[in-house]
Formats: C-alpha cells, sequence, structure tokens
C-alpha cells in the first residue's frame, strides 16, 4: 500500500481503480462506443429534417424509404447503445467489487496491527465511516463514475464534432456557452473553499455518528429519565452542526449555480440571432436553414450531459475527501515487529521501571499513566493489582500484549523484552477475561471457538463445560447454534462472561488477565463462575485486575497502585496488617457490607 500513497487528488482515485487495469480499460472502451451509438438518433434527427426542407415545396417529392430507413437506425443506434452501456457497467461493477474487498481486507489487517494508542484517540463512528461509507463510495467512483465520465466526455467530443462539421459558428456559439459555464462552476465547486466544505463535512458526519452511537447506548437511561435528544447534549449540538453547515454551503454556492443554470441553458438564445444574421444574406439557402434548425432543436441537448459532467465532478471531490481518510488509516504506523523475533522459555512477567503516557493528537498533549513501575508476576501464581480508579491497573494490563509500547523501562516475559516477541506469538501467549464483555452477533459456538479458530467441536464443548455454561447453552433454542440477537436471544451479565471465560480456556494461553471477571454474576452463579477460573488458571501466569477484593485474598502478590505508581506489594495477610492505601481500600470495602437503606428513621 506504500506506493499508492504518493497521488493525491483525482490521480489517487485512478491509481486505486487502476488495480483492475483490463476491466477499466474495456467499459470505458465500451462506454465510449455507447455514446457514439446514443449520438446515431440525433444525426437521424438532422438527417430528416434536412429531406422534409429541401422538399418543403412538394411533400410528395420526400423520399419516404429515406425517412424510414434513418428512423431505423435511430432504433438501432439506440437499443446498441443501451446495450454496449450496459456490458460497459457490468464490467466496471465487477472491477469495483474485486477492488473494495481487497481494499476492505487490507484496511482491516492494517487497523489490526495498530496499538490500541490509535483506536482509543479515534471516535467509533469516525472508522466505522471510513469502514462503510468512505470505502462504498470508492465502488461508486468505480462503478459508475469512470464509465459515467468517459460516456459523457465522449458524448460532448462527439456532438461538438458533428456540430463542427454542419457550422463552424453555430458550434462557437454552444462551445463558448459550454466553456463559460464550466469555468464558473470549477471555480464554485472546486476552490479552496469546496474543499474546506468538504473536508467539514466529513468531520460534521463523523462527529454526528460518533454522538449517535453514543445516544442508542445510552438509550435506557434516556428513557427511565424521561429524555429527548434535546437532553442528549452533544448529540443535539452535533445536529444542530450540521444544520448551520449544510444552510452555510447553500447560502454560499445559490448566486454561482444559478449563473451556471442560466448561462449553460442560454444555448438557444444566443444560436437565434447568429441564426438570423447568417440567413440574411442566404435566405434560400434551405441547407443552412435545417442546420440552424438542428441546432436550435438538439443545441440545448448537449447541456445535459454537461450537468451531468457537473454532478459527478461534485461526487468525485466528496469520494476524494473520504480517501484521504482511508490513506490517513494507511498512514499509521503498526507496532513494529522485531528484527530477530526470540521466543520465551519460562512466562514470568516483569516490570522494569516502565513508564508511559497517553498521547492525545488532536490537543498534542500526554497524559502521564504510568512512572516507574517495577513488579514480578511469576508462572503459577496469581498477581493481583488493586488501587482506586484510575490509578493505572488496566494500563498495566494493557502493556502487556503491547496494545502500546512502553515510553520508559522494559516489560520482559521468561527474560524476553516483549518487543523481541513477535507480534503474532505474542497476542497467542496472552488471554483476557474482562469485566466489559464483548460477543458477536454470531452463534454461541462462533463466539467461543474464536479463541482458538481450529478447534474441533468436542473441545468448543468441552471449554464451555469447564466455563460452566454449556447446560444454559443447551436450554437455548438451537444450542451452540444460537445466535445473539435472534428472535430476543440475550444473555445475562454473568452468561456472557462465562461464554468469555469458556473461550479463554479454549485458547489456552499460558498468560491470563482477568477483570473482575464474576463482577455480572449474582450469588448463586459466582460458585460456578469461580470453579470455571479455577480450572482457566491453574499452572498459568495470572494478573487480576481486582475491584472485589475479597476475591484477591487468596492471591500470592497484591501489587498497590496509585497515580500510576507502585505503592505497595505483598499478600493480603501482609497488607492489612500495616497502614497504607490497601488497608484504607480494605476498611471502605468491608465497611461498605454494614451499609444499609433506613427508610424513615431520623
Amino acid at each position: 500500500m506504500t506506493e499508492m500513497k504518493k497521488k493525491e487528488g483525482l490521480s489517487r482515485l485512478f491509481q486505486i481503480a487502476g488495480q483492475r487495469k483490463g476491466l477499466l480499460i474495456l467499459s470505458g472502451a465500451l462506454s465510449a462506443g455507447s455514446a457514439l451509438c446514443m449520438l446515431t438518433p440525433y444525426w437521424a434527427v438532422y438527417e430528416v429534417l434536412n429531406e422534409l426542407l429541401v422538399n418543403a415545396g412538394d411533400l410528395d417529392m420526400v423520399d419516404g424509404s429515406f425517412l424510414i430507413h434513418w428512423g431505423w437506425t435511430a432504433f438501432a443506434g439506440l437499443v446498441f447503445g443501451l446495450l454496449l452501456l450496459y456490458v460497459a457497467l457490468m464490467a466496471s461493477h465487477v472491477a469495483a467489487f474485486r477492488i473494495l474487498y481487497g481494499l476492505r481486507v487490507r484496511l482491516s489487517e492494517h487497523i489490526g496491527r495498530l496499538s490500541l494508542g490509535f483506536l482509543n484517540g479515534s471516535s467509533t463512528g469516525a472508522i466505522k465511516k471510513t469502514m462503510e461509507q468512505n470505502i462504498e463510495k470508492i465502488e461508486t467512483f468505480i462503478a459508475h463514475t469512470i464509465p459515467d465520465l468517459v460516456n459523457v466526455v465522449a458524448t460532448v467530443v462527439f456532438m461538438f464534432i458533428i456540430f463542427f462539421s454542419l457550422n463552424g459558428w453555430f458550434a462557437a456559439v454552444c462551445l463558448a456557452c459550454i466553456i463559460m459555464s464550466i469555468g464558473l462552476q470549477y471555480v464554485n465547486f472546486m476552490g479552496k473553499k469546496a474543499r474546506e466544505f468538504t473536508a467539514t463535512y466529513f468531520d460534521t458526519q463523523e462527529r454526528m455518528s460518533t454522538s449517535a452511537v453514543q445516544y442508542v447506548r445510552g438509550m435506557p437511561v434516556v428513557k427511565i429519565f424521561g429524555q429527548s435528544v434535546h437532553s442528549f447534549r452533544q448529540f443535539h449540538k452535533e445536529i444542530l452542526g450540521y444544520k448551520k453547515w449544510a444552510l452555510k454551503v447553500c447560502d454560499t454556492y445559490e448566486r454561482g449555480f444559478v449563473l451556471f443554470t442560466v448561462l449553460l441553458n442560454s444555448i438557444v438564445t444566443l444560436v437565434l440571432p447568429v441564426g438570423l444574421l447568417l440567413m440574411q444574406g442566404n435566405s434560400g439557402n434551405l441547407a443552412l436553414a435545417a442546420v440552424w434548425l438542428f441546432f436550435i432543436v438538439m443545441g440545448p441537448g448537449v447541456t445535459s450531459p454537461v450537468y451531468k459532467l457537473m454532478f459527478l465532478g461534485g461526487g468525485t471531490r466528496e469520494i476524494d475527501e473520504g480517501v484521504k481518510r482511508i490513506d490517513r488509516i494507511f498512514d499509521e504506523n503498526p507496532i513494529p515487529e522485531p528484527v530477530v523475533a526470540k521466543n520465551p522459555v519460562s512466562y514470568d512477567i516483569e516490570f522494569d521501571h516502565v513508564g508511559f503516557s497517553y498521547e492525545n493528537r488532536e490537543q498534542a498533549t500526554r497524559t502521564e499513566a504510568l512512572r516507574d513501575v517495577s513488579f514480578v508476576a511469576r508462572q503459577g501464581e496469581i498477581t493481583a493489582l488493586v488501587g482506586p480508579s484510575g490509578s493505572g491497573k488496566s494500563t498495566v494490563a494493557s502493556l502487556i500484549p503491547r496494545f502500546w509500547d512502553v515510553a520508559e523501562g522494559n516489560i520482559r516475559i521468561g527474560g524476553v523484552d516483549v518487543r523481541d516477541i513477535a507480534n503474532e506469538r505474542l497476542m497467542n501467549l496472552v488471554s483476557f477475561v474482562f469485566q466489559d464483555t464483548f460477543l458477536f452477533y454470531d452463534t454461541l459456538y462462533e463466539n467461543i471457538a474464536v479463541g482458538c479458530p481450529g478447534a474441533t467441536h468436542q473441545q468448543v464443548e468441552d471449554a464451555a463445560r469447564a466455563a460452566q455454561c454449556h447446560d444454559f447453552i443447551m436450554n437455548l433454542p438451537n444450542g451452540y447454534e444460537t445466535r445473539i440477537g435472534d428472535k430476543g436471544v440475550y444473555l445475562s451479565g454473568g452468561e456472557s462472561q462465562r461464554i468469555c471465560v469458556a473461550r479463554a480456556i479454549l485458547k489456552n494461553a499460558p498468560i491470563l488477565v482477568l477483570d473482575e471477571a464474576t463482577a455480572f454474576a449474582d450469588p448463586e452463579n459466582e460458585y460456578k463462575m469461580q470453579r470455571a477460573l479455577q480450572h482457566l488458571i491453574k499452572d498459568k501466569t495470572v494478573i487480576v485486575i481486582a475491584h472485589r477484593l475479597s476475591s484477591i485474598i487468596s492471591a500470592q502478590q497484591i501489587v498497590v497502585l496509585k497515580e500510576g505508581k507502585v505503592v505497595q506489594t505483598g499478600t493480603h495477610k501482609e497488607l492489612t496488617s500495616m497502614s497504607g492505601v490497601y488497608r484504607q481500600m480494605w476498611d471502605a470495602y468491608t465497611d461498605a457490607f454494614r451499609w444499609e437503606l433506613n427508610v424513615g428513621n431520623k
């Protein structure tokens, strides 16, 4: 993809389209042939007019077979023109779908190689719009715009060849109107202001898409509190921003577009006086009269392809902006692969004076998340990370599989720096079970099997049994083939987490990160979850991000974080026997169990 980022604008679009040159050349040639065939009726009209005018004094002299011949010629030209255009569009659509398939695959693979820093710094709506709408508009350009552009240009060229072959003065008048109108429209829609408008249009749509996603996800809260879209301030603000932008664009382009329309439709107005001047000295010239009548009738016909050309130009500008945003993603550097990959022989995880900051590219700021963090999580032991919200627990876990690269210090697995382990190998070493579960809108079988794509059905079922979710899966309408969301089938929070545990069991990675994996389990099911986790953590390096402190009492090591620094380490017994952050958290946790609602008592 690197070589494809050298060009910009329309040439960049043609560069993308050029990946299927053979099909597109065929489409262009057929489209040009279609344009020539579709002009046959115009020439037929001229021949018929000329025959009628030459014999205007005695219509009995009109050659009927001649008129019928040109009538059938016009019909044949129309039919062949439509057939050629159909085949041209078929060829361009095949090329478009193949190009889009390859582009989507490459873009998805590239995003998969980027750090989470890029994904966290980009809105979901913006990435979704790029993956769907912006790429889809390239399909419009390749499948429709290219053959239409060739067709329109060929039509205009062939029409003016006909016009100039008939009369240079009339043709020059038509050409002058078209050149002036196109020039006016180009200044209007292709200048600096137009590019700014297009960029704003895409930015506004991306922000509105992001806010819409948040609004839909927050619908339960909106309904519970009886709110409307007006109360969801960000979404309402983005809608009003889009409205304001649209009105500004209309006001800006209104005068220029009116002048363009008037000028382009003035062909007949100018052809009439020019014809009168030419006919003054040749009043009996029936051939000239036939040509003049032909231009009066057919001259306005050239405006149709010109209008189409203008609309194609406007659409191309939007597509170009979309391509820039696609290239912007390709310009992001993926996580670098090691020059010489190494494989760890053990799975102890060592944080050695690690420092890390989150970067906000838009505001050009950095927020420090970790500072001088050092500890060792040993294989076969449970290491718990605890601390107040924002202390850096999740950041520590995310740095292990290189969701980001550390700014300072080193992270080692079995003595090997994670940056020296091949990315695919590193991903295979780590499994995650997060509090915020994510299930695909697919069957439960596929949701579990994603942990190990080559697993057999029996292995998937064994993992589900170990995760204590086989029984509730078999009670669903289609068992493992039940698709989440179909016919109102949804899972509870605890059930969803057990599916994620089954996924992790199936993957069987030597390093496991748990983010309060029993958070959504009710007391009745928590025992099942704990049994599943006991099966999962056996002989592994386990890092637990703990919110419920009772779940990590038996951990061999507890690392206490505060404001991005390690402030305490030890066992539960050791940490509760001394003053400090952990003791304060434990006291607050135990006090919470003594809290109760006391209605009516003062």
